[in-house]
């Protein structure tokens, strides 16, 4: 039997990048075909730019769209994605960018470490993962960022922020969905603490990130800051294991 992959993809002002996206996963899918039942979730946002209807017009099958009234933020995003997927029976959850750095053409060595583990992450920081095109700064950003959350919250993984990951029909069922708590890109920490403390299989595979040449990055120094605060948090008050 084929297993139902979810290939989830949040976006917001996103016309310039994601139909080049969409057609190089058209290609991945159907290489994949024979193992994988691949259809992909369009979460949008209520884009200015048109994101949406782009996509609408583009007719790309198994791509779907699930319109959202204003900007909410990536974790809740994220989590529409997966209670979409949930009520539709699927059993593996991809998280992507739409702006062109997460490779399409890497997604079948995630979905391959996924048959023995619950979570994959995309790892830019460890043998045979890389970066192209990011400033010092921004390097120095995302390591350090990592390090301090792998630190103090006691984690052995080397890219909590990475944003390419696939997660287990399982995993989600596990950690109750409900109680992730982040808005930004601290939520791909959370989900990695949440997986870890119920005690599930977490594996790591180099990726190649490459910086978008379209539109404008989300990231910001709120977003930072809101990671930092809540890997904090997390640290001192303690986690809730579910294992």
């Amino acid at each position: 039997m084929l297993r139902r992959v979810l290939v989830c993809i949040p976006t917001y002002n996103e016309s310039a990048n994601i139909l080049e996206i969409l057609e190089r996963f058209s290609i991945v899918i159907q290489e994949l075909s024979s193992a994988y039942e691949i259809s992909i979730l369009i979460i949008d946002d209520n884009s200015p730019d048109g994101t949406a209807d782009s996509v609408e017009k583009a007719n790309f099958s198994r791509v779907h769209i699930l319109s959202r009234s204003e900007k909410l933020g990536l974790g809740p995003a994220y989590l529409a994605g997966f209670s979409w997927g949930l009520e539709r029976d699927f059993q593996y959850f991809v998280e992507c960018d739409a702006d062109g750095s997460h490779q399409p053409e890497e997604l079948s060595v995630l979905l391959g470490a996924s048959d023995i583990s619950e979570l994959v992450i995309g790892t830019r920081w460890m043998d045979g993962g890389s970066v192209l095109h990011w400033p010092i700064h921004r390097k120095a950003i995302s390591r350090i960022g990592t390090w301090y959350a792998r630190t103090i919250l006691h984690l052995p993984y080397r890219d909590l922020t990475s944003g390419y990951r696939v997660i287990s029909r399982l995993a989600l069922e596990r950690i109750h969905l409900s109680e992730v708590q982040t808005l930004g890109y601290g939520f791909q920490i959370e989900m990695a603490m949440r997986i870890h403390d119920a005690g599930l299989s977490i594996a790591q595979v180099p990726i190649t990130f490459i910086e978008r040449t379209h539109g404008e990055s989300k990231m910001s120094k709120r977003i930072v800051l809101e990671a930092l605060i809540q890997t904090t948090r997390w640290a001192f008050q303690g986690r809730k294991k579910t294992r």
